[in-house]
């Protein structure tokens, strides 16, 4: 039996995923969560064999969860499934340690396929994603983890103050994180760290 956690932040998609991936007699839906952070707390506790992940989540979006969950849990693969199809969205998600990348309009057999490809420990990835996997220079690469941590929750809009109470370090830190985000993405104000954090895939327009 496959143990599957799925990581989510619309529940309906959630709901869809379970009844579609429990139509199968071999896996089995363990948890859902709705943000990163749920899902790396979820997936301590439950331990699942693949985590699907979306990558669009709030809070801790699923590239950073995708690395922290796989150097927490090096047995957990995890499956992005997204409606992304951009190298800012792709290429960080694979270097993250995701072992499947699934477009959400594929069909319920490549989701079939795919989690039991990465359980096994292959991997699985829509054909429209090929070109990402030759390995070439990410805009992102010179930021640390905790750098991306700060600039998504920059780009959703939250001060200093939150992002300080949020991540538990003083608003001294996140200034100093602002500072050289700023250095380091040419950003000249708090619009072009937003930019940077869309850019990025961290967030989307639309947040």
């Amino acid at each position: 039996m496959i143990r599957v956690l799925l990581a989510d932040d619309h529940r309906i998609v959630r709901e869809g995923l379970r009844a579609l991936l429990e139509t199968s007699e071999d896996i089995q839906v363990v948890g859902e969560a709705s943000d990163g952070r749920e899902a790396l707390s979820l997936a301590q506790e439950v331990q699942p064999d693949v985590v699907v992940m979306d990558l669009a989540m709030p809070s801790l979006n699923g590239v950073d969860a995708t690395k922290r969950l796989r150097a927490a849990l090096p047995e957990t693969q995890v499956v992005v499934l997204s409606m992304h199809a951009t190298e800012a969205h792709v290429r960080p998600a694979l270097r993250a340690g995701a072992r499947g990348y699934l477009l959400k309009g594929a069909g319920l057999s490549d989701l079939l396929t795919a989690v039991r490809a990465v359980a096994a420990g292959d991997a699985f990835f829509s054909p429209q994603i090929a070109a990402f996997l030759l390995d070439r220079p990410d805009p992102g690469d010179s930021l640390t983890s905790r750098e991306r941590e700060v600039l998504q929750l920059v780009g959703e809009g939250r001060s200093s103050a939150e992002i300080a109470r949020l991540l538990h370090i003083s608003v001294k830190t996140v200034e100093g994180h602002r500072a050289r985000l700023m250095t380091k993405l040419r950003a000249r104000n708090v619009a072009d760290l937003v930019r940077g954090a869309i850019r990025l895939g961290l967030v989307s327009e639309e947040q």
